[in-house]
């Protein structure tokens, strides 16, 4: 089929199952703008955008088949009308220009709005017990500050939100100022704890005081003072999937689509969730069926803790109601070379059984006796529909498969408290059903020696001694074996997250013959003017890639070091600052703070090793939820792939998978799904569902 008209510089075939033709605006076409089609008739809701090109022409491919409604979004515009569509036909669509640059501005990504927030003066810091300005003493610096506020509220939900921007006042109540509004919004629902933790890092009187005086200016009609371009370049070559998933109840975490070191396991096979604390389940999404389901996550003990247990303030979408019920905190999934799917997972309550304790035979706990674990491991066999609850003495949060003989497991702690990383043998594990037995797990020794191998050791507590070894309370957040297979990387928080006076590192751990007695690690901090280190992944060439709170992607590349990794900087991590490599994230800086960085954020980042993108190989992406987009690094230029639909975009995590390598775009994809825990927060308010996003980057804008 012909599309669209004399206005085109070229002609272009649409075939049966895709929708094409142009948008026109007042002055022509309009390119570089998305166009949504979306469908109910499908088992789950399922949409798909692309963007136009230079002539304002789009083509929107494989598409099931169904009864569309289709319309533009675009910066500089306000949404079109929806008109109806079935594949195979071309329509043409009327752009709306926005009547003014308020609500334009209702478009732009959210860390245009939170930009605005008015950060402390570098001078104000560090705190004091009776600052005048209301920083506390633990508060020593202007980068602490910043990554209190990415690393503990941007990283849960999404400031810049309508929601969070224009707060719902009068559901709230009566308030003398807008203060006291905040200081009882941070009250609503099950994460009060927790956002009470974080607004006394801040400060209480000074933390409400700066998103207070955040709201109000918007309230009185004060716009970004930034705008973001239009897609360009190869950005116009996105094809973006979605598809509803979970329950208006449930928010994800992380998906997981295959194996990280096989994408072609799990072809064409369901999309796994992780429901972290809102419930006991596993959320699934069959692609090709276009259904959602759950599985039912079980649970060891009885008495295994529910979310449901913690304090609850009156919600202005669900008021009374705690609406999250989750005993076993699913955070992270992953997929193994059979299939399977491993969960970090809580499956009983924390305390440790004695065989993680002093006195037990288990070699790690000799020499770092653990006295509980908040959460453990669980694998589920798609096969056989069975659940496997593996008991762990260390704590989980992420998990990555090596690539030794053993399919080692390896497991991250989450804080950085206990100072260790922990891992499964699989195999083992799978031919005895021991976990105890097949688990071990190693402090973070750094070699202060310089022996290149572990030596005795002085406390984490105690001063550095030149001629021994230190552990250092550093577990790690992240974690991610190396391709080469000598080493595993592993990423601890800094003070925003871990609330500790200890900035993050990115650690070297070498595991030794006999992990439990041989590991050592190298740690490293980042270099002066950046900070806040969430998340790690490596590339094949073993360098190691992470995303900063101060507003950058980060690389580290170990052999660039030119002096010694020993002596005191090595319990310190600072050494080999010539290891790094800096990228800022595209977007507006916070006024008053180092143009260096970016106030955009990204919550964790992952190597495209197979170039399941076609960006190229080992191109690292970073899930940048700042600015609602998924940012590729090519060339040391970022290629900002924005998801406009829903408004509110935010990811955790990213991986990608090739369902038919004989088909070029169309066989490969990266994966991706709502990862906030306010998507009521999101376009659509209360019942929403999150989403599964299926991201590819065709030839062209116009490719079927």
């Amino acid at each position: 089929m012909l599309c669209c008209g004399p206005l085109n510089a070229q002609q272009f075939t649409v075939n049966a199952d895709a929708i094409g033709g142009q948008v026109k605006g007042a002055n022509g076409p309009e390119a570089g703008v998305w166009v949504i089609a979306e469908t109910s008739d499908l088992p789950t809701k399922f949409a798909k955008v692309v963007v136009t090109n230079d002539q304002g022409q789009f083509v929107i491919p494989q598409l099931p088949q169904a009864n569309y409604k289709v319309w533009v979004r675009g910066y500089g515009l306000i949404d079109s009308d929806k008109q109806d569509a079935v594949p195979g036909k071309t329509i043409e669509l009327t752009a709306k220009p926005a009547p003014n640059a308020a609500a334009a501005a209702e478009y732009y990504p959210g860390m245009y709005w939170y930009s605005m927030l008015k950060i402390p003066a570098e001078n104000e810091f560090p705190g004091a017990d009776k600052s005048p300005g209301g920083i506390p003493a633990g508060m020593k610096t202007q980068s602490d500050w910043i990554d209190t506020v990415k690393n503990s509220c941007q990283s849960c939900h999404a400031l810049g939100s309508k929601n969070v921007r224009s707060p719902h006042t009068k559901e709230l109540g009566e308030f003398a100022n807008s203060v006291d509004l905040w200081e009882r919004r941070l009250q609503s629902g099950q994460a009060m704890s927790n956002m009470a933790l974080a607004i006394t890092r801040l400060g209480p009187n000074r933390g409400y005081r700066m998103y207070a005086d955040w709201t109000d200016r918007i309230a009185a009609g004060e716009l970004p003072f930034d705008k973001p371009e239009r897609p360009k370049g190869v950005e116009r070559n996105a094809v973006i999937s979605l598809w509803d998933w979970g329950a208006p109840k449930v928010y994800l975490h992380d998906a997981v689509s295959t194996d990280k070191r096989n994408p072609t396991v799990n072809a064409n096979g369901p999309i796994y969730g992780s429901s972290e604390e809102s419930a006991d389940v596993v959320p699934v999404l069959d692609p090709v069926k276009n259904t959602a389901s759950l599985i039912k996550h079980p649970y060891r003990d009885a008495d295994t803790p529910s979310s449901q247990d913690e304090p609850t303030g009156t919600s202005v979408f669900w008021g009374d109601e705690p609406i999250w019920d989750g005993h076993t905190s699913i955070h992270n999934p992953m997929i193994d070379e059979k299939g399977r799917l491993w969960l970090t997972a809580r499956i009983r309550r924390a305390p440790n059984p004695a065989s993680c304790k002093a006195g037990s035979d288990l070699p790690s706990a000799a020499d770092a006796p653990l006295a509980e674990s908040a959460r453990q491991l669980s694998m589920y066999d798609p096969k056989t529909e069975k659940w496997t609850l593996i008991d762990t003495c260390f704590n989980t949060h992420h998990l990555s498969f090596g690539r030794d003989a053993n399919n080692t497991l390896w497991l991250s702690a989450g804080q950085p408290y206990s100072g260790v990383v922990g891992w499964l043998d699989t195999k083992q594990f799978d031919a005895t059903g021991d976990a105890m037995k097949s688990q071990g797990w190693s402090r973070i020794i750094t070699n202060v020696s310089g022996t290149g191998k572990r030596e005795p050791y002085v406390a984490a507590d105690q001063p550095t001694d030149p001629g021994k070894d230190k552990w250092v309370k550093a577990g790690f957040y992240g974690v991610m074996p190396s391709p080469k297979g000598d080493v595993i990387w592993g990423q601890s928080m800094g003070p925003g997250f871990s609330r500790i006076d200890q900035p993050s590192y990115l650690i070297r751990f070498i595991p030794g013959s006999d992990p439990a007695k041989t590991g050592v690690s190298e740690i490293f901090a980042p270099p002066q003017g950046s900070f806040g280190s969430r998340g790690v992944d490596v590339d094949l060439n073993g360098v190691a890639w992470t995303v900063l709170s101060s507003g950058h992607v980060a690389s580290f590349d170990r052999s660039k070091c030119k002096a010694p990794l020993s002596g005191p900087e090595a319990a310190t991590g600072k050494q080999c600052y010539e290891g790094w490599t800096l990228y800022r994230m595209p977007g507006p800086q916070f006024k008053g703070v180092d143009e260096k960085g970016s106030a955009n954020h990204a919550y964790y980042v992952w190597v495209d090793n197979f170039n399941l993108l076609g960006l190229g190989t080992g191109i690292p992406i970073a899930s940048a939820n700042g600015s609602e987009s998924l940012l590729a690094l090519v060339d040391g230029k970022f290629v900002d792939i924005r998801i406009p639909y829903p408004m509110g975009f935010f990811s955790k995590d990213v991986d990608g998978r090739i369902d038919d390598p004989n088909a070029g775009w169309k066989g490969r994809a990266i994966w991706t799904t709502s990862g906030t825990r306010t998507n009521f927060h999101s376009e659509g308010g209360k019942g929403v569902l999150a989403k599964v996003f299926k991201v590819q980057m065709r030839p062209d804008p116009l490719a079927n």
